[in-house]
């Protein structure tokens, strides 16, 4: 498996974790000391990987036979760093997600997450 290859299947376990309200899947895509930071309703909105999973676990899954909006636009890889683009869909929003990646131990692990919700 690539490098690329590789990073598009964090992604997809992120994707997926978030529109299954899967645990699971987004503790194995996250590091433990991941951040989560956007601007929501005029402040900024800086969450922890516990919390952002626990939010996303209080949301619930996406309704049975939904496919998840995953439109990956960009990945960069500099050795054991990486940046990903993703536009993806949450509890009915469209989101930009700017996902920074590191190579942790031979896998790759999101270890910071800034979003954009489109209006």
């Amino acid at each position: 498996m690539s490098e690329e290859q590789a990073i598009r299947s964090v992604v997809h376990l992120y994707v997926d974790g978030m529109a299954f309200a899967n645990e699971g899947a987004l503790r194995k895509a996250f590091h433990p000391s991941a951040s989560i930071v956007g601007n929501s309703e005029g402040a900024v909105e800086w969450l922890t990987r516990d919390a952002f999973i626990a939010a996303v676990v209080a949301e619930g899954p996406a309704p049975p036979g939904t496919q998840p909006l995953m439109e990956v636009e960009m990945i960069h890889v500099t050795d054991d760093t990486a940046s990903v683009k993703v536009v993806d869909e949450f509890a009915g929003a469209r989101y930009s997600d700017y996902l920074s990646l590191l190579k942790i131990d031979g896998r790759w692990l999101i270890i910071n997450k800034v979003w954009h919700r489109h209006g």
